[in-house]
């Protein structure tokens, strides 16, 4: 290295550790530390639970300079920074980084501090690029690539650090040490009992992924249940499930959009878990009357989703998730949900929060990932699965802190009558 680099990398550093200075100050949580390209370490060189790595000297201009979570996220699964150990704890800074930009004067002096640090090759040639989808937005072929691009990454790499069942979805937990095999176990059981299934129903599931609740509600309950995905392998290694479970006589799995499903004889039951989010605040009419439509009377539509706060702003412009995890994914708040449900012809019964099971579901599927590692990068690439570190970890923390919730709803169809056949009480349930 020559003597002016030298003197150019020492520039670097002091430069990034004042602006570290400048927006941390003393806000930074006690678990998080910072260790430059270098090797030294800021705040002080103190053991911590995480470890932010700035891999060049010009990281924080990469992780900043945007001036937003999109940019943030990129500099990470392009390895302009790594995060070693605890990467939930990260999230903390995120408030104290807006507080501390929150005014003008402090955006544009951050922003020329940043502009002095040299800038990255800007090299990235990642397997998994941003979603770039065509066609118009919710449409039957748009939404079929928004899926595909989430869900056909590999099915080797879900089946890494998923359950034994390869349940995608939030967990039931009896107590926050439980493993994730036995507390989904517990959840397909629980969407069975909610659901009052019965030998010989038919059952339909909007969104079934690997086929984990179709094979449970099957084997157990004696139900003849469909399944519907718009991913090509998911339905194909459901359907060898199937098969080795001995069940294909009284389940299967087809890849078709929930508003192709006719079926005149009607379903006994409906339920979608995991899937709500696909569809769009738009189309929440068009989704809850194909629902509605597809039911005998007195019949029940089990829906299970993620939903944002209603107190909660927007985001404005696009943000890492819908770039790289769930292109034209929406959350919305649950008063929406149930007033489209309302609207188009359904009887609310029961409402549930599972908002803290969700956190303990993700966290064990980030140890999970984390611990393998190695036999990930076999299937994806490295910002592929930086990718799925990063949101499940965000996202573990957006269930811990409020922003996000997640609720299973039970719709009725009620009878002519308005008998809605349900027993007085939920005991059966527990």
């Amino acid at each position: 290295m020559s003597s002016q680099a030298t003197i150019q990398t020492e520039e670097a550093e002091q430069l990034t550790l004042q602006i570290l200075q400048h927006l941390f100050q003393d806000h930074l949580p006690e678990s998080v530390g910072v260790r430059l390209w270098n090797g030294s370490r800021w705040p002080d060189d103190s053991p911590r639970a995480v470890t932010i790595v700035l891999n060049h000297p010009g990281a924080l201009r990469a992780m900043f300079l945007p001036g937003s979570e999109l940019g943030l996220g990129e500099a990470y699964i392009y390895d302009d920074f790594d995060i070693e150990g605890e990467i939930e704890a990260v999230f903390q800074l995120a408030d104290i980084l807006s507080e501390a930009t929150s005014g003008w004067v402090d955006k544009l002096r951050i922003g020329s501090e940043l502009l002095r640090l040299p800038s990255g090759d800007g090299k990235h040639n990642p397997r998994r690029g941003r979603a770039r989808l065509s066609g118009g937005q919710h449409s039957v072929d748009r939404d079929r690539q928004a899926v595909t691009y989430h869900y056909d990454v590999s099915n080797d790499f879900y089946q890494l650090w998923l359950d034994r069942n390869l349940v995608y979805s939030c967990a039931y937990f009896e107590s926050p040490v439980e493993n994730i095999d036995s507390a989904q176990e517990r959840k397909l059981d629980y969407l069975c009992r909610k659901m009052r299934l019965q030998p010989g129903q038919r059952l339909l599931d909007i969104g079934c992924g690997w086929g984990g609740l179709v094979i449970h509600a099957a084997k157990h309950y004696g139900v003849r249940a469909t399944g519907i995905t718009l991913s090509q392998p998911q339905a194909d290694l459901a359907n060898k499930r199937i098969q080795a479970a001995g069940l294909s006589d009284l389940c299967s799995v087809d890849v078709r959009d929930y508003r192709q499903v006719n079926d005149p004889e009607g379903y006994d039951a409906l339920v979608s878990v995991g899937m709500f989010e696909h569809v769009g605040a738009v189309m929440l009419p068009v989704y809850f009357q194909k629902a509605y439509s597809l039911l005998k009377p007195g019949s029940v539509f089990l829906n299970h989703g993620i939903a944002s706060r209603a107190t909660d702003e927007p985001e404005k412009g696009p943000t890492f998730s819908d770039t790289y995890v769930f292109p034209d994914g929406e959350l919305v708040p649950i008063n929406v949900t149930l007033h489209a449900a309302e609207e188009s012809g359904f009887e609310v019964r029961d409402v549930e929060s599972l908002r803290e099971h969700y956190a303990l579901t993700l966290r064990q599927w980030v140890q999970r990932l984390e611990a393998h590692h190695d036999t990930a990068l076999k299937f994806v690439d490295e910002p592929t699965y930086r990718v799925w570190r990063l949101f499940m970890s965000g996202s573990a923390h957006g269930f811990t802190d409020g922003r996000l919730n997640l609720y299973q709803s039970l719709l009725v169809k009620p009878a002519e009558n308005g008998d809605s056949r349900l027993p007085l009480t939920r005991r059966d349930w527990y």
